[in-house]
């Protein structure tokens, strides 16, 4: 398994984490055997947020956790913390506290390797979450921080404010989802492409030296559903297989390794909970794609280039 620095540290963790989302449908037996298989494949990040199953992903996490034969300081457990459901984005310094403290709880550890403020908060007052950064690492609940779905300006904002380097952003990102790649290749045209939604935000999180973490990395659309086996992706899935055939490996596995293989050193969460899916996209992170592969792969997708 490839390992990644995360962000501008000496913190290296596997180039593909686990994420926990749909922990909740587990019983602690079926989500310790998950936890098991991605160890042994060679995934030692974790990622979580409260809102998850309501919480109960990261309850189950915990259980399994204790049942599985995994030590937790093998592992890097991350959580995210900001939105309150179907109300409201809330990064007040409370409740960013309170998001970590009951994170801890559920899942049965003492501290979290990351935090991340879960998706940008236009009523966002910066000052108060540096207060929240400061007491939440002054108490050793929380060793690294970072966001998720921010913009560059967004990032800078927050990174004004707070005393720690903010190295990771989540953002969607697969072979289906790649308009922060789409829009360099377009530039100086008037296609749909060229147009900028996100400030440059693969080119900014290398500058800045910020791990980019790609979620849903094999859906399309937001939330439309998978692309892998789709009948709507036919030339996509013939490609995917025929390098899946040469490298020995599933579908899953070429398409996280299409991502793997940008020079941005992006991180992969994989959602599933089966653990022979696990197993299956976990060896993408053994496979260097060519250039050309990766080129035929994005072709495949139905892009082109100018």
């Amino acid at each position: 398994m490839k390992q990644r620095y995360i962000g501008e540290t000496n913190w290296q963790a596997s180039a593909i984490a686990l994420g926990i989302m749909r922990m909740n449908s587990l019983s602690p037996k079926q989500a310790a055997e998950a936890i098991d298989t991605a160890y042994d494949n060679g995934i030692n990040f974790i990622d979580s947020a409260d809102i998850y199953g309501d919480g109960d992903s990261e309850k189950i996490f915990g259980q399994a956790l204790k049942q599985s034969g995994v030590q937790r300081d093998n592992l890097y457990i991350q959580s995210k913390g900001g939105i309150v459901s179907g109300k409201r984005y809330d990064f007040s310094k409370q409740h960013l506290i309170d998001a970590v403290d009951g994170s801890l709880e559920r899942m049965g550890v003492d501290y979290l390797d990351s935090f991340l403020v879960h998706r940008p908060d236009p009523l966002m007052e910066p000052e108060e979450v540096a207060q929240a950064f400061d007491e939440l690492q002054t108490a050793g609940k929380v060793r690294h921080f970072g966001v998720s779905n921010f913009n560059p300006q967004q990032y800078l904002l927050l990174q004004e404010a707070v005393n720690q380097r903010l190295i990771i952003n989540q953002l969607q990102f697969s072979i289906m989802h790649s308009g922060m790649i789409d829009f360099g290749l377009h530039t100086n045209m008037t296609d749909a492409r060229s147009i900028n939604h996100d400030g440059g935000l693969l080119e900014f999180s290398r500058r800045m030296g910020v791990t980019v973490q790609a979620w849903s990395p094999f859906q399309y659309g937001n939330f439309a559903g998978t692309f892998i086996n789709s009948d709507k992706f036919p030339d996509l899935n013939k490609k995917l297989q025929e390098l899946a055939d040469k490298y020995g490996a599933s579908k899953n596995a070429i398409a996280a390794a299409w991502i793997l293989r940008h020079p941005a050193d992006i991180q992969v969460i994989i959602g599933t909970m089966n653990p022979e899916h696990i197993a299956d996209s976990a060896k993408g992170g053994d496979i260097n794609l060519t250039k050309q592969e990766w080129y035929d792969i994005y072709f495949a997708a139905g892009n082109d280039l100018p």
